[in-house]
């Protein structure tokens, strides 16, 4: 076997035809991480006959003096089945990041585990995984464990929705809390629309308290993945809420109106004058919020006529997979559901057009004792999605002494802060 260095053009050929490709295995983040404080290999490994049988960008900065330490984001794209070229590669991998004062490599493989029900019962199991961490561990690869929350460089599981049956269809396999919030931000006049890039400050002020990120980061992200990143935006459309608000409110009055004339009927007694009766105060209580509803949108298109936008989302397209990268929306409109509505409006899109998977990204693996994140999973789940648990995080140690040195550096950093 040979290393060989790629150029991104390279690297993205091969990249892109991988069953382990992943929207951080390519040179577009490679761009993106450049502008963030991290320089870059994309490396090949080549057979004895010269065919580029395996490939990988990693990522690396200082960590003191002169040393480094190396992240292969999504782990190398290779088999990882053949323990022996596993072997051969790292060998070779680790005199190469010896020799540039490497300390440690960390790489988080996508290699599926097992595919689980909203209640964690497990749907298939990967018959593989038990004999690739074997491999990786043979190898000197230090798994991190299988870990149920946050605790990775990036999420072990994850919720993705497979797109395999028409809208119809997929609408049916909704929950009916999930359907129901649908409905009501339809009702409500929410509007999803693709935004231009020039639209990501009013976006970054739905998500910049959940993650540490920077503006100046989103918009590099979107010039780095250029027309493979789009950005969507949420608004109220004050004509469209008027009109929704309208039509629900005369089919509810019509209703009204017809069961006052059948309690007026005095043929119509016993039973069914009762059942009667509570049809008419269940109508009464909805045709009153349906008239503070028309109320409400016509207060907003006389005073906001252009809308309010109030939620969006970045998404990544790989292959046959759309990833939704990040999504958020103002708290002050909740009620409005535009984040349900949101990624229900995508699902149709990205279906239409013959994508394969819509990964809703993050998840927990605690699914029995209720947590902090139970409601982030019920949400996801209600798509019809299954949670995919990947086996998880590996260190590499290239240099032990510096990295026990590394260790120590860390902790009492940590503890200063």
């Amino acid at each position: 076997m040979k290393i060989i260095n790629l150029t991104e053009e390279e690297f993205d050929q091969f990249s892109k035809n991988h069953k382990y490709r992943t929207i951080y295995q390519t040179s577009s983040y490679g761009k993106l991480m450049a502008q963030n404080g991290f320089e870059s290999y994309y490396l090949g490994f080549q057979n004895n006959q010269g065919t580029l049988v395996g490939a990988t960008l990693i990522l690396y900065r200082k960590a003191f003096l002169n040393y480094r330490y190396a992240y292969c984001p999504s782990g190398y794209l290779i088999d990882y089945t053949d323990p022996d070229f596993l072997m051969e590669l790292t060998q070779k991998l680790r005199k190469f990041l010896y020799h540039n004062h490497f300390i440690f490599l960390k790489i988080d493989p996508p290699i599926p585990c097992s595919e689980r029900k909203e209640d964690g019962s497990i749907l298939s199991y990967n018959p593989e995984m038990n004999s690739i961490l074997k491999n990786l561990e043979d190898c000197g690869y230090q798994h991190t464990g299988f870990n149920l929350f946050f605790e990775n460089t990036k999420a072990r599981w994850n919720a993705v929705l497979k797109l395999h049956a028409s809208n119809a269809k997929l609408y049916q396999g909704l929950e009916k809390q999930v359907r129901n919030k649908i409905k009501k931000a339809d009702k409500s006049g929410i509007l999803i629309y693709q935004a231009p890039k020039e639209d990501l400050p009013q976006f970054y002020e739905f998500i910049k308290k959940k993650h540490y990120r920077t503006l100046e980061y989103y918009q590099q992200l979107m010039d780095a993945y250029g027309e493979d990143a789009e950005l969507y935006l949420a608004k109220i459309d004050p004509y469209k809420y008027v009109q929704k608000s309208k039509e629900s409110y005369e089919k509810v009055l019509e209703e009204n109106e017809y069961l006052t004339r059948k309690m007026q009927d005095k043929s119509i007694k016993g039973k069914s004058i009762r059942r009667i009766m509570n049809r008419k105060m269940e109508s009464d209580r909805i045709l009153g919020m349906d008239q503070a509803s028309l109320h409400r949108s016509t207060k907003l298109f006389q005073t906001n006529p252009e809308g309010i936008v109030v939620g969006g989302a970045i998404i990544l397209k790989m292959g046959n997979e759309i990833d939704l990268l990040i999504e958020g929306f103002d708290k002050k409109y909740s009620s409005f559901n535009p984040n349900y509505y949101l990624k229900w409006e995508l699902i149709q899109k990205f279906n239409k057009e013959n994508y394969q998977y819509f990964n809703m990204n993050a998840i927990v693996g605690e699914f029995k004792k209720k947590n902090k994140y139970s409601g982030l999973n019920e949400m996801k789940f209600g798509y019809g999605a299954v949670g995919v648990e990947y086996i998880g995080e590996f260190n590499y140690i290239i240099n032990p002494i510096a990295y026990q040195l590394y260790l120590k550096k860390n902790v009492k950093k940590n503890t200063k802060n």
